[in-house]
């Protein structure tokens, strides 16, 4: 079952285009991550999905409804985000309760451990908390409303790395428990990545690629070797990366479908090859020039 839909969507902020021609599915029960670069449009892409923003063109399906302004879709639909916001006038065990009137399938006796564990106070009150514990009570109603499509935007913004190493276990354990769509967006691909099942990855609101991230890891190749040696070998070939190493070598990255006749030959060459990390193919599959920033020094 297809949870979300997107079908050439175009997003327009005046003049400027925050989304463009994208299409995309995401099926019921997987936890999928939102990559992209600072401006990409990944906020504007949840935002959409969550009924926060009308799209301007296109086609948008959220449990086989249009999501803007739907209250059904916002019943079983959670956006966290670090800009979160909630009344003065209400201490956190106000909040909580008034999260488990809304939520049909929230977990009262999951939130309040959460809350234990990380040691807030009833009577706190959300806009005096510190960025990192804003974030970490978000966490909280993110997690126990269990709502069939969880969103979770940057949800680790201030978070130190014991807290964010929790976020991601709890996460993970809940999910096990009580299976649902999950949409996480972050910058720290390494760190959520053996969360994911797939990988949504978007640059300057367009999609570049929707895989299983086993399939991510088989991706591409990099190929390093004498940069005299390289060139030759490389010569008109569809690189995703290049870069100079030390003083007389380069790095090469390619797709793996594209190296299968050059690998044999490379390794006669004395070059050697390696996989590629998921988190820096993103950022090769991102930036705007091939040689990265080493392209300014040139």
């Amino acid at each position: 079952m297809k949870i979300v839909e997107f079908n050439g969507i175009l997003k327009m902020y005046g003049k400027t285009i925050a989304l463009h021609n994208l299409s995309f599915k995401l099926a019921e029960n997987k936890i999928t991550g939102l990559i992209g670069r600072n401006g990409a449009g990944k906020t504007t892409l949840l935002k959409m999905m969550a009924g926060y923003v009308r799209e301007t063109s296109g086609e948008i399906q959220v449990f086989s409804q249009r999501p803007f302004n739907n209250l059904q879709v916002s019943a079983n639909t959670i956006f966290i985000d670090h800009e979160m916001s909630f009344s003065p006038v209400f201490t956190l065990e106000d909040l909580l309760h008034a999260a488990q009137r809304f939520y049909a399938n929230w977990d009262h006796e999951l939130a309040m451990r959460l809350f234990e564990y990380f040691s807030f106070h009833p009577k706190q009150n959300h806009s005096k908390l510190s960025k990192g514990m804003k974030s970490t009570f978000n966490m909280i109603i993110g997690l126990a409303s269990r709502c069939p499509l969880t969103i979770f935007d940057e949800p680790t913004s201030g978070m130190d790395a014991a807290v964010r190493k929790d976020f991601y276990r709890a996460l993970l354990k809940d999910y096990l428990n009580h299976p649902r769509t999950i949409i996480l967006s972050s910058h720290l691909v390494s760190e959520i990545e053996d969360l994911l099942e797939d990988i949504l990855l978007i640059s300057e609101g367009k999609k570049c690629l929707h895989l299983p991230v086993e399939e991510l890891r088989e991706y591409a190749v990099g190929l390093t070797g004498k940069t005299d040696v390289m060139n030759q070998l490389i010569e008109d070939k569809d690189l995703i990366h290049k870069k100079s190493i030390g003083v007389d070598g380069t790095y090469a990255v390619m797709k793996k479908e594209n190296s299968s006749p050059l690998l044999e030959r490379a390794m006669g060459l004395g070059v050697e090859a390696s996989p590629v990390a998921i988190d820096d193919l993103c950022v090769y599959l991102t930036s705007k020039s091939k040689g990265g920033i080493d392209s300014v020094f040139n």
